[in-house]
């Protein structure tokens, strides 16, 4: 028997320690990618997208710069790479599988020789998301449009992929592009998503701390408070709750639609409209961790399969193990959006 990813709930409800965090409560959507066979009439993490026929495929114009060190891949060698890796789990490569992964990673001489070049020329980007609004509950779309679409740059622009939305009305699209181009190089295998479909989960959000007034932090950083409510919460946060706030309370780990950011690689600072100066909305995350081994946001799933490469089922990692966070204007989702490493 399978079920799909569901998240536990809270260790307790921290509006009842906490009432001021009752009104700036918010809904995400975890998107609990997991590999699958998704067509473009799917919501999808890297799967085929619904793309009209007669629209030119996005191209980026760079830079795109080859560091020498890692590898350039094509999206078709890491997929081959990918196939044969999980293929062979538990037994020994056989002399085809080992010929061709030594054929798409040469072995390097050492010392190596950086050669830091650029990519010449525009590249394809790749797909990265596909939400249909009737999945995804917290995704809000333009009026007439139903259906997201993400797309990425696989090169860093400069310290991540440089990314594209588009939104459309799935109903208008009848003629679909059935092999759209793909870039010649990658920089780093990890921004090819692996096809996975979606097990959308709406849950309940609130602030990192430090986006909280100054009242609410002291609160929350207080450990007498928490004692007092008998939170049952472990005395090794006594020196600094907020950690447990912010990891096991606040925001959802993972994919998800909406809700609110999680901070870490950047401490939080105002996300402004680049065209009409309004506060932004979270968007979209795009994770490298689901959530960590001991989070209390791990979901419960049975059976309990691990993912076959990298952190995470989509096989996409972020720096060195971050997020990356698009967000959008909430007046006119047609204004320019932005993108953040959290």
């Amino acid at each position: 028997m399978t079920s799909t990813p569901t998240t536990p709930p809270r260790p307790f409800d921290v509006t009842t320690v906490f009432p001021r965090l009752a009104p700036l409560a918010r809904t995400a959507t975890r998107l609990h990618p997991r590999p699958g066979a998704p067509s473009p009439q799917d919501s999808s993490i890297g799967g085929p997208l619904l793309w009209p026929a007669a629209e030119p495929w996005p191209h980026c114009d760079g830079p795109h710069v080859v560091d020498g060190m890692n590898p350039a891949l094509s999206p078709t060698d890491v997929r081959r790479e990918r196939r044969i890796r999980a293929a062979s789990r538990g037994r020994t490569l056989t002399p085809q599988e080992r010929e061709t992964l030594e054929r798409i990673r040469p072995a390097q001489e050492h010392p190596v020789t950086l050669a830091i070049a650029p990519y010449e020329g525009s590249i394809a980007m790749l797909p990265v998301a596909q939400l249909y609004a009737r999945d995804v509950p917290d995704l809000h779309t333009p009026e007439g449009a139903d259906l997201l679409q993400v797309l990425w740059c696989p090169f860093d622009h400069p310290i991540m992929p440089k990314t594209a939305l588009f939104w459309r009305s799935a109903a208008t699209i009848t003629d679909i592009l059935a092999t759209p181009p793909e870039p010649p190089a990658m920089q780093f295998d990890d921004y090819l998503p692996e096809p996975c479909l979606l097990n959308p989960e709406q849950v309940t959000e609130y602030p990192d701390h430090l986006e909280l007034s100054k009242e609410l932090q002291e609160q929350i950083g207080n450990w007498s408070v928490w004692q007092a409510a008998e939170t049952g919460v472990d005395s090794a946060y006594a020196s600094y709750p907020q950690e447990f706030y912010d990891n096991e309370l606040a925001g959802a780990p993972g994919w998800k639609v909406g809700g609110w950011p999680r901070w870490g690689a950047t401490d939080p600072h105002p996300r402004l409209c680049p065209t009409c100066g309004s506060d932004m909305d979270a968007l979209l995350t795009i994770a490298t961790f689901e959530a960590r081994g001991d989070s209390s946001w791990l979901p419960h799933e049975e059976p309990a399969h691990e993912p076959l490469i990298g952190f995470n089922h989509t096989a996409v990692q972020i720096g060195s193990g971050y997020d990356q966070q698009l967000y959008v204007c909430p007046t006119a989702l047609e204004h320019a959006h932005t993108e953040l490493m959290h």
